[in-house]
């Protein structure tokens, strides 16, 4: 993949990026960039090796360890809801099913509406934020949402709706919610720098997330303290090539499971991207995307299936991170683009 080095380091200058971006081809690391700071107060400079928040990111594994739960015959994707919420949130549709919640067309109320005017900035926790430790700590903040549409009527980006999943999973396992999402998807997949750190008690290695391109807040008092369903892992950028390999060599879920939430469902207008069942896909390849965007988090990684390639950019601050990754999104699609152009150009003219 040819990168254009002065487009990036004008988008680097341009956003203030501080964070990680990489790209990796198989066993080799062919960019990496760790610029910034990964603790802005004490001067720390950031390392290509450091854990980062992904925000969003981290619904794949939420998605990913309900899958788990279906291959054992746990769950099923047409099983309702209601039969493990019983009588908690009675605002939800009793017709709403895992696969709804999965695929983002559940049209359950969201405690963090998407197509509200939210900014990174705000104090949107309905939830003293030290409280959220468990995905069942957060039912009073889900509570009193009236459904918005119909299960199944169209798709609409859904952050309760990954955190009612959490909530089935504890309820299923008998486990918190990080707890299982360890045992079932990380511990599998090798991520071992991988997981939900406390925002309270970042260790050394771990980057706060930044809430301005400048200035030393923190998002700590912006998010739960500990991420869940929707949100809040922190990982790495080798982290994220290793998972992308070990989900699509079928050591996470079967291959047939991959396939199935591969399979695009929907466009997701003015992103580039389109859905499937828990995971999202580029608009026209097929390469898997996993992104994420909240207070102190700018995150998306890339994975080109047939290339075996990962680009990823770790941004530890709400907005630094997309100018770097739209000219890596660009350079992908540019790479894209001169392979179709080149396979039409090798594919034999019709009689």
């Amino acid at each position: 993949m040819h990168i254009d080095e002065s487009a990036l380091d004008a988008a680097i200058a341009r956003g203030r990026f501080t964070g990680v971006a990489t790209i990796d081809v198989g066993e080799r690391r062919v960019l990496e960039r760790a610029e910034g700071f990964l603790h802005r107060g004490l001067g720390v400079p950031m390392t290509a090796d450091a854990r980062i928040a992904i925000a969003s990111g981290s619904k794949a594994f939420t998605a990913l360890a309900v899958m788990r739960l279906i291959e054992q015959g746990a769950l099923r994707l047409d099983q309702r809801v209601r039969e493990v919420l019983g009588a908690d949130l009675p605002l939800v549709d009793e017709r709403v099913t895992v696969e709804h919640l999965l695929g983002h067309t559940s049209g359950i109320g969201d405690y963090l509406d998407e197509d509200s005017d939210w900014q990174p900035a705000d104090y949107v926790l309905t939830v003293p934020p030290h409280a959220l430790t468990m995905a069942e700590a957060f039912l009073p903040m889900l509570d009193g949402l009236p459904q918005a549409f119909a299960p199944g009527e169209r798709f609409a980006y859904c952050n309760g709706g990954y955190v009612v999943l959490a909530i089935v999973l504890e309820r299923v396992t008998g486990e918190r919610f990080h707890d299982a999402v360890r045992r079932l998807v990380l511990e599998p997949a090798g991520l071992e720098r991988t997981g939900y750190l406390p925002l309270n008690a970042l260790p050394a290695d771990a980057a706060p997330g930044y809430i301005d391109d400048e200035g030393d807040l923190v998002n700590t008092l912006h998010l739960p303290i500990l991420g869940n369903g929707d949100g809040g892992a922190f990982t790495t950028a080798a982290d994220l090539h290793r998972f992308w390999l070990a989900l699509l060599d079928g050591r996470i879920v079967s291959r047939a499971s991959v396939e199935l939430m591969a399979q695009p469902r929907h466009d997701v207008p003015g992103e580039r991207k389109r859905a499937g069942l828990g995971l999202f896909l580029h608009a026209s390849a097929d390469a898997l995307i996993s992104e994420g965007w909240d207070a102190g988090a700018s995150f998306r990684s890339t994975h080109l299936v047939d290339e075996r390639t990962t680009v990823s950019v770790l941004g530890n601050s709400s907005e630094g991170g997309w100018p770097v990754i739209g000219a890596l999104a660009d350079a992908i699609d540019a790479e894209l683009g001169a392979r179709e152009a080149d396979a039409e150009a090798a594919a034999p003219e019709e009689a």
